[in-house]
């Protein structure tokens, strides 16, 4: 008669409580996952085998398995806090031991800028150079950047923009027969007075900026020329040919100058009038369109060559609203001037796209403008995105990239070695770490601004506590049952 399989029952229920409790008590704690006991039968073995009629000597907890199932998310809206949706552990390293692992996305940033979790270990991943491009390889300690942005002056400026086929030519002109008064010939070059708006038909502005990051306030003013004319040979009268091309004269300011270039690129000067107009301002340049509008040919008004996608633009150095001296743009060393392109025989420039431009019968409209240009900029923010890269955002509207997350998976999640705080280490059982972006593979996405809750199902872990609770008594009983045999036993006579 033997005690064995009761006491190995008790055991075994005092461990399965144990686990049971350990589940509850992290039931709140993010990151965690549940723990099950897997138990088997025991059997005595002899050299002659055991035979078919065994009687088992009691039971043994095989394993404590975990279970890494996904856990509820719940949102808390603080930037740095992280869920992982799918598999996947973010990997952290304290500089000295090898690499950790855990679900817990509860990080902060440190003095030095480096994301850390509550125990200070640092999150990893990969850095980004200057530029926000992404150098993947060896996965590094994420440091956030802490200094600002430099500014970057203007180098591409791209419109889309309608000009309305209904607008009247607002060019100065003149009229070689005073009898006919429709009869008008633009005078050449053409001409334009910024401070009375009937000398041009729309104008829109935007903000540039030099190589110090200081604005310089660009303004596009749009000028129809008048249509060519032909004689009515049935009235003699002229009158606008319907198949002519349209012209529009394009003139720019910077800071208020006009910018005028000769035709080797390089920006020339205006003369004013006695009333302080620009009296000798010419065109930037001339697009002409077809009689049927659309988009405009690929030659000026004067028969020049014109590439549509990279109009040379220099804005002249001058001083801007807030009364800063600005610089010209691109910036040229007047003492050693840049030589032309040896291929274009342009002059390095702003490249001005007006690919997206057309005539047709609707409103003037700006539909897109864009340019590359930027003031200097303090940090403001961190924003971490779904496929783990790290954004930085500044003060003048700008981000760029700052790292990237990278994650790890297993070939067997339930190997791994649990250390407490809330974090693992990689085993024999659980093969060698899988590594990649958040999104690629197996691995699972962001999800920023949330966390993810234990998987510990409460309900369910309160039933387990009662069945185990029952089975503890049970076995206590069987104890009692042969105690009472063999106190019978004892008292034979």
């Amino acid at each position: 008669m033997s005690f064995q399989q009761g006491l190995s029952g008790l055991n075994a229920s005092s461990k399965n409580l144990e686990i049971i409790g350990n589940n509850i008590a992290n039931a709140n704690t993010f990151g965690s996952k549940a723990s099950r006991a897997e138990f088997a039968d025991l059997y005595a073995a002899s050299l002659s085998g055991a035979g078919t009629s065994s009687v088992g000597i009691g039971t043994k907890l095989s394993t404590v398995a975990q279970q890494f199932t996904q856990g509820n998310i719940t949102i808390t809206e603080n930037p740095m806090d992280l869920a992982i949706n799918g598999g996947g552990f973010f990997q952290l390293s304290d500089g000295k031991n090898p690499t950790f692992y855990s679900r817990n996305g509860q990080f902060k940033v440190d003095k030095q800028g480096f994301i850390v979790n509550n125990d200070n270990l640092k999150l990893l991943g990969y850095s980004a150079d200057g530029t926000g491009a992404i150098k993947q390889g060896l996965a590094q300690p994420l440091q956030l950047p802490t200094k600002g942005i430099e500014p970057q002056a203007t180098s591409t400026v791209k419109m889309e923009f309608n000009l309305d086929s209904r607008e009247k030519g607002s060019a100065p002109y003149t009229q070689p027969d005073p009898s006919q008064p429709n009869y008008k010939v633009d005078v050449l070059p053409p001409k334009i007075q910024f401070a009375d708006n009937t000398t041009y038909n729309k104008a829109t502005s935007y903000t540039a900026y030099d190589q110090k990051g200081q604005p310089i306030a660009v303004t596009m003013y749009f000028q129809r020329a008048n249509p060519p004319m032909l004689q009515d040979p049935l009235t003699n009268k002229w009158v606008a040919d319907p198949n002519g091309d349209t012209v529009w004269n394009i003139y720019v300011t910077a800071n208020g100058t006009p910018v005028q270039q000769d035709a080797q690129g390089n920006v020339t000067t205006s003369t004013t009038d006695a009333n302080g107009n620009y009296a000798t301002t010419s065109p930037f340049t001339r697009i002409v369109f077809g009689p049927k509008g659309g988009v405009p040919k690929s030659t000026d008004a004067d028969g020049n060559a014109l590439q549509l996608d990279d109009i040379a633009l220099i804005l002249p150095p001058g001083v801007n609203a807030g009364g800063a001296p600005t610089l010209r743009v691109p910036y040229d060393d007047p003492a050693n001037p840049a030589p032309p392109d040896p291929v274009t025989g342009k002059l390095p420039h702003i490249a001005l796209d007006f690919s997206q431009i057309s005539l047709n019968g609707s409103s003037f409209a700006v539909t897109d403008l864009s340019q590359n240009g930027y003031a200097p900029g303090q940090l403001t923010g961190i924003q971490v995105e779904k496929n783990g890269i790290v954004t930085a955002r500044y003060s003048n509207g700008q981000s760029k990239a700052a790292g990237q997350i990278e994650l790890s998976t297993f070939r067997n999640n339930q190997g791994l070695q649990p250390l407490g705080g809330n974090i693992w280490a990689r085993s024999n059982a659980s093969g060698e770490p899988v590594s990649g972006v958040p999104g690629d593979g197996n691995l699972g996405v962001l999800s920023p601004g949330s966390l993810e809750e234990s998987n510990v199902d409460l309900t369910g872990e309160l039933v387990n506590m009662v069945t185990a609770q029952r089975v503890y008594q049970a076995n206590a009983q069987t104890i009692k049952t042969l105690n009472d045999v063999l106190q019978t036993l004892v008292n034979l006579r």
